[in-house]
């Protein structure tokens, strides 16, 4: 396998127009009321496409393939991204993914209470909330908003980690 060569560089406007689109970004989140930020409305088509998506490999990847296709699509970007060494892209693809982590988050912590509106694609006898019967399966669903707050947290770190890596990256060029 080859060496990737160096990453893009930022210029110093382009740099100031990234941290200003995140500080506003997060500026957002932190002030939501509904925990259903603006971006969450693709993250939800994604999420559903996943169900219709690997629901062809029966139904417990149907389950499981809503979560995984909303992370799966900006990993790979981000990924795609990284190989390209494309500086400003990579890190809001990995802003997207964590990002994903707080959308994910509030629907795991209402595994039990379920006060969610739900949406839901195809069969509706397959419908229902995921999260609870994902963590009913493993047995952790009274855990559900002790790792929905594990995952918001981690969901919190990674968006304030991919703008301070963009930030890094610029100082380095």
């Amino acid at each position: 396998m080859g060496e990737l060569g160096d990453w893009e560089p930022v210029s110093r406007p382009g740099l100031v127009g990234w941290l200003a689109f995140y500080a506003l970004f997060l500026l957002h989140a932190v002030t939501d009321g509904d925990s259903f930020l603006l971006i969450d409305n693709v993250n939800l088509v994604v999420h559903e496409a996943g169900h219709l998506l690997f629901g062809w490999l029966g139904s417990t990847a149907s389950l499981y393939g809503g979560t995984l296709l909303q992370f799966l699509v900006p990993i790979a970007l981000a990924v795609y991204f990284w190989a390209q060494r494309k500086t400003a892209a990579f890190a809001f693809m990995l802003f997207l993914v964590f990002e994903n982590c707080l959308y994910t988050s509030v629907y795991i912590a209402d595994a039990r209470a379920q006060v969610l509106p739900l949406v839901t694609v195809g069969d509706p006898e397959y419908g229902g909330h995921d999260w609870f019967r994902i963590l009913s399966r493993w047995g952790l669903l009274r855990y559900d908003t002790f790792i929905g707050g594990l995952v918001l947290g981690l969901g919190w770190l990674g968006m304030l980690a991919a703008p301070a890596w963009l930030f890094h990256r610029h100082r380095r060029q």
